[in-house]
């Protein structure tokens, strides 16, 4: 039987001693012994003199060896087995013994000559019995687990707690089930995620992403290698809108008032788009085709409409109509779309404009959103989602190139249940999410409230990269989205430092703490927290500045 005792514990690795040289010691040198077996993970016993030995190693993975959230070996066979340690807990039947839980994270082959990891993959296919020795997982084991296999990857950062393995993700297996960048505001976020897409873009300078901006950050970042577009260039058609859409826009009552008003509004939206030469050489449209028509034309088609009403029915629906649909084409805040002049048959030139076809080495197209008006920036990012969505299964015969959609604020426009607002923009993302990959759309969602995120659309994420995250609610909503092997390092999460994460699923071969590159200032996007000491230090020009304010703030981007 094993000595599961400190003295057995130093007396095995008394009998490796002369295997290598002093400095090796403490990597081929045991720190514990499994105790138990399960499944997905186990019970270890670690020997505290041991782990305190370990500390002093100039190798910083062996001087964190059994720490939470790092990672052990255990020999099976001619293979190693790695695990990641979870928890820790004082050993209370044996003086200065500890015990953990560990998960399997995956096997590798042993080097014959150095007793390291090689040919490392996922999962288990052979367990370990109890009684089996723990030995610390060196830096050159990490590199050889974390080494590329050959598929395309981007580089993001360096493993954590080495000093120079470098991390990447693989972009194929990361966008073709989706993935999710979540972490508390001023973790680095935003630019961590323009890392990741700037590295995306330089492996792929012919994409095509789309990335939607509701601060007007990332403008900044992309200006070199992306397009740019605001309300002062987006010209987005308002007829791209489908009758659900226009619904949101125009119709301003709730209940049954509501349904009398979308009838109305579907009978004459059809007329109205049926006016267009296009419809006539189509056939049959429906209220949802994209046909241009002119504003002036619903507007009279309303008017027609109430024309034909005897003297006892309530007009009240049709002036509900006429008078919203009025306001909109008076109001310059919204001209980017219901402009008279975005009449003509753009819809190709659109497309092509924010799908970046071609891309000419510029593959993003940032959509900022902050000048458009709250009361319809959640339609405007639901037309521009469901156009993604609609082109990619009218051109499934075309092998069209894949679209990678980026949302960042996801959560406020995939809200849970409880926030939810019944807008189509929720449901088209969902919808993206569940059925997008099968018509090569990815989904990137960028959020600090993941607990605010509806339910189904985080487990469609086939990757997660979470940085810190404060609040305990969002950090069990995504503990329960993550896959069981990467337990130990989410208990992590909430001692992330900034620009750290946790990666794990397809993006990864196993789940990895990294620490991120730095990005250099040109690319960085515009979210950095002002410095209220330096800036209230400053004084000077002070009026001169709030009338300028005063001035755009009256003008309303017009």
């Amino acid at each position: 039987m094993t000595d599961m005792s400190a003295p057995g514990l130093r007396e095995q690795a008394a009998s490796t001693d002369h295997l290598l040289g002093d400095g090796e010691n403490n990597a081929s040198q045991p720190i514990g012994v499994l105790l138990d077996v399960a499944g997905a993970g186990s019970q270890i016993a670690l020997d505290l003199q041991r782990l305190n030995e370990c500390m002093k190693d100039e190798d910083p993975s062996v001087a964190l060896a059994g720490q939470v959230g790092n990672q052990v070996k255990i020999r099976v066979g001619n293979a190693w087995l790695l695990a990641s340690v979870r928890n820790q807990r004082q050993d209370r039947r044996q003086n200065g013994g500890i015990i953990a839980d560990v998960d399997f994270l995956g096997e590798g082959l042993e080097e014959k000559l150095t007793g390291r990891i090689n040919a490392f993959r996922r999962g288990v296919t052979r367990y370990p019995i109890p009684g089996a020795y723990v030995y610390p997982a060196t830096t050159a084991d990490l590199r050889q687990i974390y080494a590329s296999d050959g598929r395309t990857s981007i580089p993001i950062g360096t493993v954590y707690p080495t000093r120079d393995i470098r991390a990447g993700l693989y972009v194929d297996a990361m966008l073709g089930k989706h993935f999710a960048l979540l972490g508390s505001t001023g973790t680095g976020k935003s630019t961590s995620a323009a890392l990741i897409l700037h590295r995306i873009c330089e492996a792929a300078p012919e994409g095509h992403i789309v990335m939607v901006d509701p601060h007007g950050e990332y403008a900044a970042a992309f200006k070199n290698n992306g397009m740019v577009l605001d309300v002062s260039n987006l010209q987005m058609p308002y007829w791209l809108m489908n009758f659900e859409e226009h619904c949101e826009v125009l119709l301003t009552r709730t209940g049954n008032d509501r349904q009398m008003d979308a009838d109305i509004l579907a009978k004459c939206l059809l007329r109205a788009r049926s006016k267009n030469r296009l419809a006539e050489s189509m056939g049959k449209i429906t209220v949802d085709s994209p046909i241009p028509y002119l504003l002036s034309d619903l507007s009279n088609e309303i008017q027609n409409e109430m024309g034909k009403l005897d003297k006892s029915t309530n007009t009240a629906p049709y002036m509900r109509l006429k008078t919203k649909l009025d306001e909109l084409k008076a109001d310059p805040r919204y001209q980017f779309m219901f402009s008279g002049m975005l009449v003509g048959d753009t819809m190709a030139d659109f497309l092509c404009r924010i799908f970046r076809m071609p891309g000419d080495g510029r593959p993003i197209s940032i959509i900022d959103v902050s000048g458009v008006p709250s009361d319809i920036t959640s339609t405007v990012v639901a037309v521009l989602s469901r156009l993604v969505f609609d082109f990619a299964i009218w051109g499934r015969d075309e092998k069209t190139r894949p679209i990678l959609l980026v949302c960042e604020e996801a959560h406020r426009y995939v809200p849970s249940e409880k926030h939810a607002d019944d807008s189509s923009v929720g449901r088209i993302l969902s919808r993206i999410a569940k059925e997008g990959r099968k018509y090569g759309i990815s989904l990137g969602l960028i959020t600090q409230r993941p607990s605010d995120l509806a339910e189904g659309v985080l487990s469609q994420c086939g990757t997660i990269i979470a940085m810190r995250l404060n609040n305990e609610r969002d950090q069990s909503f995504v503990k329960a989205a993550m896959p069981e092997g990467a337990r130990g390092f989410l208990d992590s999460i909430p001692a992330l430092r900034n620009r750290e994460c946790i990666v794990c699923g397809e993006g990864v071969a196993i789940p990895v703490r990294v620490s991120f590159d730095n990005l250099e200032e040109a690319k960085r996007p515009a979210s950095e927290d002002p410095s209220f000491v330096d800036l209230w230090r400053q004084s000077g020009g002070e009026e001169d500045r709030v009338h300028r304010i005063v001035q755009r703030w009256r003008s309303q981007g017009g």
